[in-house]
């Protein structure tokens, strides 16, 4: 069985992060919610598959699962950075229920992405 490759899961991950810094710069609330989140994560999971596809990722459901873990966990770093910089509490992200939520919510995105780009490739013959 061929690993996914750590890099690719790495990039994507952070490229995730594009969803809390248009929080933090206001944009989201600017754009409105709810749509602009859901906007932003359809853009985001757009992106994930194309790459996948597009490079013909091994292992393409591993791949974006550990995307999502991945972001999951720069999330998590950068909501108790940003909260404890900021004087808002930062620190309660680091609950282990809250890491453990995040994380699993992340890797069900990666997933649910990962599956469409695993079906994708097969259509296509390279999977």
């Amino acid at each position: 069985m061929k690993s996914p490759q750590w890099s690719l899961v790495i990039v994507l991950g952070a490229l995730a992060l594009i969803r809390p810094f248009l929080s933090i710069v206001g944009i989201m609330d600017a754009l409105g919610k709810p749509a602009a989140p859901i906007a932003v994560t359809i853009a985001i999971s757009l992106a994930w598959l194309l790459v996948v596809v597009l490079f013909n990722a091994r292992q393409p459901l591993l791949t974006l699962v550990g995307a999502g873990l991945v972001y999951g966990v720069l999330a998590i770093v950068l909501g108790a950075t940003l909260g404890t910089l900021t004087g808002e509490g930062g620190m309660s992200i680091l609950r282990p229920l809250t890491v453990v939520s995040i994380l699993i919510t992340n890797a069900i995105w990666g997933a649910v992405v990962g599956l469409m780009a695993f079906g994708i490739q097969k259509a296509r013959g390279r999977g």
